[in-house]
């Protein structure tokens, strides 16, 4: 048992369904969803902004319509924030410059279905729920909550069309014979700490009861897990950040999709003691 604890960090108003988050500069970045903005909490000053994404911006975006913006990933002075590929409407990438403010668009269609030949899955079975730039690679997570379960780690060298792809399957441990399934994770270091979440569903378009989220870490050159825990019994966090570090702790902020229509965002911290 790893000596690790949760607690309430804060609360944000104007923010539904979070599903990831960057920490930066003393700002949370975090993405929702069901929503086409990019939303910056600034910390200190209780502040929130939101950046609209495309032209015709919305929240809570009726489900059949939504890009569900699953993963935040941070490469240089880039955000790049992905669709989870479950369906057609949600094959797409923004990347946000940081210095400049522009937004690019592309799509991920022959992206996303050259990953569901890599790992031979149906085209409503792709959900990619996080992704890390890590070492000239990129690493997405799929969250397994289909019918035939595949939680693995897609690893790819560019998030281009013609980009091949590795697929690594990873077992997590269940809660209530449900298999947690990923739904988020970052690099720190040579580590990679990730969320799984038990839900009781085989869609991944429809919502499920929660049955509890565990943290885990991963060595990022074998993808070998060295450690899980339970964190919580009802809560379905969905992204996760660092915070901060030392020699003898590690802090993430994790955030909570309600998936509801409340526009609020309850953000915890984990410490994880060495």
């Amino acid at each position: 048992m790893q000596n690790i604890k949760l607690e309430h960090f804060l609360k944000i108003k104007g923010i539904g369904s979070a599903s990831g988050l960057i920490y930066l500069n003393n700002s949370l970045f975090v993405i929702s969803d069901n929503s086409s903005f990019l939303y910056e909490y600034q910390i200190a000053e209780n502040q929130l902004s939101k950046i609209k994404l495309v032209e015709n911006a919305e929240e809570n975006i009726p489900k059949k319509d939504k890009i569900d913006f699953e993963s935040i990933a941070l490469k240089g002075n880039e955000l790049h924030l992905l669709g989870s590929g479950s369906t057609a409407k949600r094959e797409k990438r923004i990347v946000y410059q940081l210095e400049n403010k522009s937004i690019i668009e592309t799509d991920l269609s022959a992206l996303y279905q050259n990953l569901r030949q890599t790992c031979s899955i149906s085209d409503d079975e792709l959900n990619i729920e996080g992704a890390i730039f890590c070492k000239e690679n990129w690493l997405l997570f799929q969250r397994g909550n289909g019918l035939h379960s595949k939680n693995g780690i897609f690893t790819l060298n560019s998030l281009e069309n013609e980009s091949t792809a590795v697929f690594t399957k990873v077992s997590l441990p269940k809660i209530k014979q449900i298999e947690t399934s990923f739904t988020d994770a970052i690099l720190v270091d040579d580590k990679i700490y990730f969320l799984a979440t038990a839900e009781n569903t085989t869609s991944t378009y429809d919502d499920g009861e929660i049955f509890g989220t565990i943290i885990g870490r991963m060595n990022s050159k074998t993808l070998e897990i060295e450690f899980t825990q339970k964190i919580s019994d009802r809560h379905k966090f969905e992204g996760l950040t660092l915070f901060y570090k030392s020699e003898s702790q590690i802090q993430l902020l994790i955030c909570e999709d309600n998936d509801t229509d409340l526009l609020e965002t309850e953000i915890f911290k984990l410490v994880i003691k060495n």
